[in-house]
């Protein structure tokens, strides 16, 4: 990625992960979906992971893939994870841009299991730039939400592949209904990401301390795309 790179919206390479848990710090991958869109050719990886560990009931009654399932059809964890992290950096080295919905958790999950894993190409996270854009909007920020606002469908919410081709789809909206972010270079997109989810995220910080919430409020962390 380099300063006189620009962001093409045209060249996308869209990543969701389906994991064993909330906590990008502890979780493990069950499925991971990367959706290369480049012009008019568009091309689906899902790959099933077995995680190597019991999937949570919880986590179950969202993505709906159980231990036995994972475990019967599942990929090795390893070789899932290391796909995936070999796919991303040949998008980067492509000229694709990353498109994560919420991308500090699914890219923390990625550098937690293997720390040699660094973010070297650009990064477009619709949750993040969409509350920038309109920032007053009323309403919640989940994928589901947005898509709706922006006109997106999700049929399947919650399975890797829907989940990817839908934020796709939102960062092509956005990026039409906002076409200065086009103008920015990469390095000016990234940078603006980082800023506008610091900011966000330390808004919520103060709500929670000024109701008193200090547990709440030490939990709330600001740094993008990558939990520090």
């Amino acid at each position: 990625m380099t300063t006189a790179t620009r962001f093409d919206p045209s060249h996308m390479l869209s990543f969701d992960l389906e994991t064993t848990g909330p906590d990008p710090l502890t979780a493990r991958i069950v499925t991971s979906a990367l959706i290369t869109i480049n012009g008019s050719h568009r091309d689906d990886l899902e790959i099933l992971a077995d995680p190597g560990v019991e999937i949570p009931e919880g986590a179950t009654a969202v993505h709906g893939i159980t231990t036995a399932y994972a475990r019967e059809h599942g990929r090795p964890h390893d070789e899932v994870l290391a796909e995936t992290i070999a796919r991303i950096r040949r998008g980067w080295e492509e000229g694709a841009t990353l498109i994560v919905y919420n991308a500090t958790y699914d890219l923390t999950v990625l550098r937690t299991l293997d720390p040699t894993f660094t973010v070297d190409g650009p990064v477009f996270d619709p949750l993040v730039v969409d509350k920038a854009m309109d920032r007053y909007r009323r309403g919640g920020r989940r994928l589901n939400q947005v898509c709706e606002h922006y006109g997106v469908t999700l049929d399947n919410a919650h399975e890797a592949t829907a989940d990817a081709v839908a934020a796709a789809r939102v960062a092509w909206k956005i990026a039409r209904a906002y076409p200065e972010l086009a103008d920015m270079t990469c390095d000016e997109l990234m940078l603006k990401q980082a800023t506008w989810n610091y900011e966000d995220k330390t808004r919520l910080r103060e709500h929670f301390e000024s109701r008193g919430q200090s547990d709440r409020a030490a939990t709330v962390n600001t740094s993008w795309p990558l939990q520090m």
